[in-house]
């Protein structure tokens, strides 16, 4: 499995996008074949290979076990990519919460 590095200005990748570009060719099964593999059906594969559903804990420890990386690696993955994509997307209503630091 290829590391994805994160370049400053970039955004991290969505995990579906590394099994759809890198990991899913390499294996050169249909993804029929993997959906099963993985307990998913089709339409479930295809909706985190089209970065519409996330990686959860239960998957990223199928995705550990059928094409390598540690589970953790997957929700890292994931978290990433969610934290980088939902900053912009809440920036005002962030800004709008003040400072606060317990203790000090």
């Amino acid at each position: 499995m290829h590391h994805h590095t994160n370049l400053p200005g970039l955004s991290p990748p969505h995990p579906g996008a590394i099994l759809r570009e890198d990991v899913l060719p390499e294996l050169g099964l249909p993804r029929a074949t993997i959906a099963r593999y993985l307990g998913l059906s089709p339409e479930k594969l295809d909706a985190l290979l089209d970065e519409r559903d996330p990686v959860t804990p239960g998957l990223a420890l199928r995705l550990s076990r059928l094409v390598g990386g540690s589970p953790e690696i997957w929700l890292d993955l994931q978290r990433d990519y969610d934290l980088r994509t939902l900053e912009p997307q809440i920036a005002e209503e962030l800004e709008a919460i003040p400072h606060l630091h317990p203790g000090g």
